[in-house]
């Protein structure tokens, strides 16, 4: 099949780029890096990762909290080696005690960029015997600051992509989250295509599981579907759960959701989706964004249906939360549970997934660009 004839917008622009030297703070710093600073400042090698795991293991965020270095160690590394690169520059939060963090990065020969991070504490759903599900939380994470995907409803990619997160500013996300209450689940869902930034992903979840205790089951990575860029990494078995959004059954309507995958085939997204399964032997979810009147319709429920019965897959469906000036509606619960009653019937395994932290602008993006607009 042939693309359209209008091009495909650009998903990798010259400035995605990360900043081409690392920051001199804790978690910038490659292990044999920050053992030569820590030498520098009169301490020993081992210091070095006493400090990365009173960050990482153990949650502190401040030297003077890390009582297993020398005080004069915690004095001069407090003025001399930060431990992040960003720094919090907003803060929302719900009646659901869902809390979103917005960080700042430098950016160099430019101003700074922003991204958003999201910690949402259980709804209790996990089964009663699962004691690290019922009592941790969720945190949304961001890959890119901004995003180059395009899809209208979205508030992340209404300013464009400004450029990659480098591994460090990945995990400065996790460990910020972390800080606000013990982690049982990972979604990467928020700002930008995880793919088109995929080394600097996999770097930082490399210390999210080994590091800080977070296994590659309770991970999941959220992706529009690259067919390519799936089936090249699918052999290596990467550490995550894979969910890939899907929106709508229909080839037409896809083009106009997701405008970086116009031209590239819904049954190539798909098969792409079961050499997932076939090579890591994890199913795939597939993520729908409900949207009132537009792709909520018990037609599009059969059609969804059709495209994946006999897979062995979940979708996961995500009734709209509201971005200002967007001309997409949230669905009434009915339409949603009988979007979800049509799948059901088809023997097609669905869940529903209310978006938290509405009364905090929690969809992704929004607290971004309500600030960058007001600049």
């Amino acid at each position: 099949m042939n693309p359209p004839s209008d091009p495909r917008p650009e998903v990798a622009p010259a400035d995605e780029a990360v900043p081409s030297v690392a920051p001199r703070t804790l978690l910038a710093l490659a292990p044999d890096e920050l053992a030569r600073v820590f030498v520098e400042l009169g301490a020993k090698p081992f210091h070095a990762r006493i400090a990365r795991e009173n960050v990482l293991a153990k949650g502190l965020l401040e030297y003077a909290a890390m009582t297993s270095l020398p005080a004069s160690l915690r004095a001069d590394l407090e003025r001399e080696l930060p431990i992040f690169a960003g720094r919090e520059i907003g803060c929302s939060s719900a009646p659901d005690r869902t809390t979103k963090l917005l960080i700042e990065f430098p950016r160099a020969n430019a101003r700074e960029v922003s991204v958003e991070v999201v910690h949402m504490p259980s709804l209790a759903l996990a089964a009663e015997d699962d004691e690290t599900e019922r009592n941790g939380a969720t945190l949304c994470v961001s890959t890119q600051a901004g995003c180059p995907i395009g899809c209208p409803f979205c508030a992340s990619g209404q300013l464009g992509l400004a450029r990659n997160l480098a591994a460090h500013e990945i995990l400065e996300q996790y460990v910020r989250g972390q800080s606000l209450g013990r982690l049982a689940r990972s979604v990467v869902m928020g700002m930008g295509e995880p793919l088109l930034n995929f080394a600097n992903l996999s770097a930082a979840l490399d210390a999210v599981h080994d590091e800080m205790g977070l296994g590659s089951r309770r991970v999941t990575v959220s992706t529009v579907g690259f067919p390519e860029r799936l089936r090249k990494i699918a052999p290596s078995r990467p550490r995550f759960q894979l969910a890939i959004s899907l929106h709508t059954p229909d080839q037409e309507q896809r083009d106009e959701l997701v405008p970086a995958m116009r031209g590239t085939p819904i049954d190539e997204v798909l098969a792409a989706g079961d050499d997932w399964f076939e090579k890591t032997g994890r199913e795939v979810t597939y993520e729908y964004v409900l949207l009132a009147g537009t792709n909520d319709t018990q037609g599009h429920a059969r059609r969804v249906s059709a495209r994946l019965r006999g897979r062995r897959c979940t979708v996961n469906l995500i009734p709209y939360n509201p971005v200002e000036e967007s001309p997409y509606r949230r669905p009434e619960g009915q339409a949603v549970e009988g979007f979800r009653r049509v799948l059901l019937e088809e023997r097609v395994v669905a869940t529903v997934r209310w978006s938290r932290g509405v009364d905090s602008d929690a969809a992704c993006g929004q607290l971004r660009l309500r600030r960058e607009r007001s600049r």
